[in-house]
This record gives C-alpha cells, structure tokens and sequence, in this order.
C-alpha cells in the first residue's frame, strides 16, 4: 500500500537510543530517562505538504523570512589560545527594548540587523548572581545569529526567561578575523574559552547548547573532548552532518547534490574568503589563489583555503579529522540529537545510530521526512526548532541536575585499570600498550 501520510503533512518520528539509559532524577522525586523527556516533549512532526521531499524542505529556506526579531549586543573575545590565537565574537540576546535603544543611538552599519556592539560600561556590568537558565547556540555553515533557524529556537525560550548568546564562527556574521584562518568543523577552542568566560561571569546558571549542522558537529566534538568535565547540563545537535566524508562522497555522488548543494556551499565560502581575503593571505602554508578563484564547489574551497591553512594533507584528512560521529561515544551530558533522513546535506548514511545505541547519555531522534534544516510547517516555522526548544524547557523545567544520579563517569580512556585494548573516540584511535 502507498504511503500517502505526506498529504496532509505527516512525518514519521523514530527515537534511538541505549537500552538501559542513564536514569534522571525529576524534581519531584521520580525517576525518568532522556528517552522519556525527549519523547513527551517533542511534538508530533507535522511538515507543509507542499514541501514533499527533503530537496524542496532544504532549498525553501532560501526563501526570505524575517523570523523572530531577536536584538543582540555583541562582544568581542581575543582568543586564550595557544595555536590559533585571533579574535572571535559572541552576540548576547538582549531584551526587544534594550535593542531598540541601542540601534537608536549607535548607527552601526558594519553589524547585523538588530546587533550593536556592548560599550565598555555595559559589559562591565554585565555580570549577575542569578540562577537563570542559559542557551549558547552554535550556526551553521558561514551562518551566524542572523540565522532564521536559530532565531527560531532561541525565541520561545528568551521568550519564557531563558538567556542565551550565540557563539559566531571567525569570520562570519560580518565579524573580522585578525590572523589568517576562518573558522572550520572541529574549532571547539572558542566555544570553550566562551563557556569558561559564562561561568565566570554568571556563577548560578545552568548553561545549555544547541548546535546546527557545522555548528551541531562542533558542540558534539566540544561534548566529548570535555567528556564528564562538560559544565553544559545537555546539549542539542541539529541537522548534524555526524560522517562528513560520507557526506562529502554522497554530495558529490548526485547531480543536485554535486551542482545544487556543493556549489551554493562553495559559492557562501567564497564569499567568505573575498571577505577576509587580506587577512586569510597572510598565512604561511601557501595558498595557490589562482586554484582558489578557480574553486567552484565546497570539497574544492576546503582543499585549497581550509587545508593550508589549518594544516591539512588533503580535505579528506581535515574531515576525518573534524567529524563528529565517533566523539558522540565520549558525550557524558544528556544530549539529543535531531537529524532528518532525507537530508541531501547531512546524509542518512553518516547519523551513527549504532554509536546512540551505544552511550548511555544520549537520544536521537530522526524524522523520515525534513530535509536540511528544513521541517517546513504548513502554519510556518520550523518543526526541528520547537522540537529542540521544547525538549531544552522541559529538561530544565522537570530535571534535577544536581541530584538526579546521572552518574557522571570518565570515558574509557581515562579509567583507571582499563585494561587494553582503549578505544579513544577524540582521536579515533584503538590504544595498546607500548609493547
């Protein structure tokens, strides 16, 4: 029999996750699991039937949509570190009044809409004792706070007393780099310089994230590297690309794939090294302009601009190097994902539903039907962002973190006595001993 669920916008929700999850305790003395919070808070996936497949899911969001008018006040961090110092900027979401004001006053031209740099004074008074929840969100490719997908999942939060600010990739949201290299798929050293800097900053609140594609495959590579270290309570990944060298393989595998999704990529990069172009050729690994300018799509932009400039033999190394899938192993915080499988970006072959199955601390949630950062409702907005959203809020809202026996337990790698062999899932690595 024919499926025809998709007429009137029905998609199919599966959940996968450990048999035997890692109990949470609630605030009122009964006992739940990620599964279940996930579960009874995400919503029934109801799409725009007129968007049927993944490819008209993905390619509407190229339609302009104003989205929730979010206001920010932007801070600008120099890097603490070592390798890749620089400079990074981080948007705060301030109150719809307090943004008016400050667009009023200060003309800046050089940011985004309803963006405006935080003065001296207002950052130095900044700081607060309060026990508010709050949201550190993570774009997508050459995205930033701007984003309509983002906007969408901060609002109903910001909206209910949430705080958040979004963690903006060097070079992107009409920020400046001031050494030569962008941002690239495992850049987690920012995220944790502006995590340490919130906890500093506001003592009493519990931090959450979200990630989105390229920015969901950074905060999952964050989770893991800090393993049961991680200060976040949970964490979201959305639309992650998880495997992106099957990603890559499957992109380029297709017509729409090769000269729709890998060109529109590669053309935003572009537009992104035009952009910085003084900056980014100062580096010293030796950039062939000419094979750049000649670049057309997103592998070539990567192996000519990303590899010399962060160190790369080929861009298959970097995005060995940079994915995601295997750090999910290492992820001791309770962690959702969200991924569509008719996705023609984050392809159904990179989601590692046997790495879900395999940790504890983790759910995934996958839809049939949604595209890339898609899941077009018929009413308007996005399903993936209330999804997340609802999930967050409820999380916090029920679960008591403090108390709630998530056992929090170092990986394998560094128990004591573990006896060999250790896989290392941040190194992707079977360890043995030396002899």
């Amino acid at each position: 029999m024919v499926d025809l669920s998709w007429i009137l916008g029905h998609a199919k929700t599966t959940y996968t996750s450990h048999t035997s999850p890692v109990p949470l305790k609630t605030k009122s003395g009964s006992k739940s699991t990620l599964s279940d919070i996930a579960q009874s808070s995400i919503p029934p996936c109801r799409l725009n039937p007129f968007l049927f497949n993944g490819h008209l899911q993905t390619m509407y969001t190229a339609v302009k949509d104003p989205g929730p008018p979010i206001h920010y006040k932007r801070k600008t961090f120099d890097s603490n570190h070592s390798v890749y110092p620089g400079q990074f900027v981080v948007d705060f979401v301030v109150s719809k009044e307090e943004g008016e004001l400050a667009c009023q006053t200060r003309k800046q031209t050089d940011l985004p809409e309803r963006t405006t740099n935080f003065t001296a004074e207002e950052w130095e008074q900044l700081a607060s004792s309060d026990s508010k929840p709050m949201l550190i969100a993570l774009h997508g490719l050459t995205g930033g706070s701007h984003e309509v997908y983002l906007r969408e999942t901060l609002a109903p939060l910001t909206a209910s007393g949430w705080a958040a600010c979004v963690v903006n990739g060097r070079g992107c949201a009409l920020s400046k780099i001031t050494t030569p290299q962008l941002f690239n798929s495992r850049a987690t050293w920012d995220v944790r310089q502006t995590i340490s800097t919130l906890q500093s900053l506001f003592p009493n609140r519990p931090l959450y994230a979200v990630g989105f594609s390229l920015g969901a495959n950074i905060l999952t590579n964050y989770c893991g590297e800090e393993g049961a270290r991680c200060p976040l309570k949970a964490a979201v990944s959305c639309s992650n690309p998880w495997n992106l060298e099957i990603c890559n393989t499957e992109l380029q595998r297709t017509w729409l794939g090769l000269e729709v999704y890998c060109r529109t990529m590669g053309k935003n990069m572009m537009g992104l090294f035009q952009r910085h172009r003084e900056q980014i050729l100062k580096n010293p690994g030796g950039i062939d302009v000419e094979k750049v300018m000649g670049s057309r799509y997103l592998f070539e932009f990567d192996r000519h601009i990303q590899c010399p400039t962060w160190g790369y033999p080929t861009e298959g190394a970097y995005y060995r190097d940079a994915q995601s899938v295997d750090a999910l192993l290492a992820v001791r915080i309770p962690f959702l994902g969200i991924n569509a499988e008719d996705d023609p970006i984050s392809s159904k072959y990179a989601i590692p539903f046997e790495e879900f199955k395999q940790n504890p601390y983790t759910v995934l949630c996958t839809t049939n039907w949604g595209g890339h950062l898609g899941s077009f409702q018929l009413g308007g907005g996005r399903w993936f962002a209330t999804a997340a959203s609802s999930f967050l809020s409820k999380l916090h809202d029920e679960i008591d973190h403090e108390t709630s026996g998530v056992a929090v337990e170092e990986s394998k790698v560094d128990t004591p006595g573990k006896k060999y062999p250790i896989f290392d899932p941040n190194h992707r690595r079977l360890i043995l001993p030396d002899a």
